[in-house]
């Protein structure tokens, strides 16, 4: 049997996270499987499924790599169809017409009322169901439309498909599903109901929690690799303590039975991490051109800095691109801003501005200012004050750059140079005398 699965969005303007971790699910199972992945739109709100809702979508499969092997199918092009084969289920005496809740006539599948109902899940094992705890359904509405559950067996069957690998929001719908296909004498696909995405409280991941759509994460510069590796993981393990994989090692590991049947938390904290490392381990001139890009777009300039040496202290620190250039504007302008935290615990101190003042005269006297001297220094003035290097380094940091972290201190005077670092301790030493920062 050659494996064929399918992606079946419903395009509404924005993909959620659960939506494309199923075509991520899908799309490894086939590649590992060496089948096809299919992508269906499943169009028929044709209010809400604008060109612009499917473009969308479109582009935010081709970012994370979801290349698909035949033609789209576009569910609302194929109604005709689905409406013949509600047609078909009546004369078998499998569907039935009927006012339903006085709102016009409908067609109505039977669901069988005797005996228990049962499917194998392939990630939550046997789900069993009383036959009489079923109740009949609608498969076309009277408006003459027809119902997802009705469109979406017939696609699958048309387009043979053999897995369904969908959230687990649909487990209850499976049991429809299966009615439909055995009334319609089509071979049933086996099912695979992944878990639930959750947030902290273990309740559905959604935008109240934070960002929730695809493009959200792409404007906040998050890889798509790096979302691509993060969302596997939610509900799949690879076996062993690795977390961060290429796209090759998925494919050959991918496996439904590594699936897990439990929900599965989103932890920010974990894709930030896991953007860093993507981050990380890019090419330098891949880094440097979406570095450059960025700083530039805030109207920063590059030229005359120490741009080679700024690379590498940066690359290893950032965990995504919407950092830049907020996290190292001091290397590119003298007006960087202050993080308003770090100048009331590590500037307001008594004593700050001469010491600043001190620290610059005394870096202005070095024969040799790189890291080793401005270290000394600062480790001979914590020696004098009896308070030790930190109590030095954290007030000359916030003075520099006007941030709490970033590179080495020593690193980072030394990429800015002697005359930059002494000309802004002094500035800021002034300013916290007249009361100006």
């Amino acid at each position: 049997m050659s494996v064929r699965v399918r992606f079946a969005p419903s395009p509404t303007g924005n993909v959620h996270i659960g939506n494309i971790r199923a075509a991520i699910f899908n799309w490894l199972f086939a590649r590992h499987e060496g089948g096809k992945f299919l992508l269906r739109v499943e169009d028929t709100d044709l209010a809400r499924s604008t060109k612009e809702a499917i473009d969308t979508l479109l582009e935010c499969m081709a970012w994370l790599g979801l290349d698909y092997d035949e033609q789209v199918v576009y569910q609302s092009r194929r109604i005709e169809r689905h409406l013949a084969v509600a047609d078909e289920l009546i004369r078998k005496g499998f569907a039935y017409r009927d006012n339903k809740g006085g709102g016009g006539e409908c067609v109505i599948f039977r669901m069988p009322k005797e005996g228990r109902l049962e499917y194998t899940d392939l990630v939550k094992g046997a789900i069993r169901k009383k036959a009489e705890d079923t109740q009949d359904f609608v498969i076309v509405r009277s408006d003459g439309t027809p119902v997802f559950h009705l469109s979406n067996v017939v696609d699958d069957i048309d387009m043979e498909i053999t897995h369904v690998i969908r959230g687990d929001d649909h487990v209850e719908n499976t049991f429809k599903h299966i009615g439909l296909f055995k009334a319609v004498g089509a071979p049933v696909p086996h099912y695979a109901h992944l878990p639930m995405i959750v947030n902290n409280q273990g309740k559905p991941y959604s935008k109240r929690d934070g960002a929730a759509f695809v493009g959200e994460f792409k404007e906040q510069g998050y890889l798509p690799d790096a979302l691509f590796n993060f969302l596997l993981l939610l509900g799949w393990a690879p076996g062993d303590d690795r977390e961060v994989l290429t796209r090759e090692e998925m494919i050959a590991l991918f496996t439904l039975d590594r699936c897990k049947s439990s929900a599965a938390r989103f932890d920010i904290k974990k894709l930030v991490w896991m953007n860093g490392e993507y981050i990380r381990s890019q090419p330098r001139d891949v880094f440097e051109a979406e570095f450059i890009a960025r700083v530039r777009a805030a109207d920063l300039s590059v030229e005359g800095t120490n741009l080679p040496g700024i690379m590498e202290h940066m690359q290893v620190r950032t965990k995504f691109y919407s950092e830049i250039p907020a996290s190292c504007a001091y290397f590119f302008t003298e007006d960087y801003a202050f993080d308003a935290k770090g100048v009331a615990k590590r500037l307001k101190a008594d004593g700050i501005p001469a010491l600043l003042d001190e620290v610059a005269e005394k870096f202005a006297a070095l024969p040799v200012f790189d890291m080793q001297t401005t270290h000394d220094v600062l480790t001979a003035m914590g020696e004098a004050r009896n308070s030790g290097l930190g109590a030095m380094v954290h007030p000359v940091r916030v003075a520099v750059s006007g941030l709490t972290e970033g590179p080495g201190l020593f690193e980072m005077l030394a990429l800015l140079g002697r005359d930059k670092v002494c000309a802004r301790l002094r500035t800021v030493a002034n300013k916290l005398r007249n009361g100006t920062l």
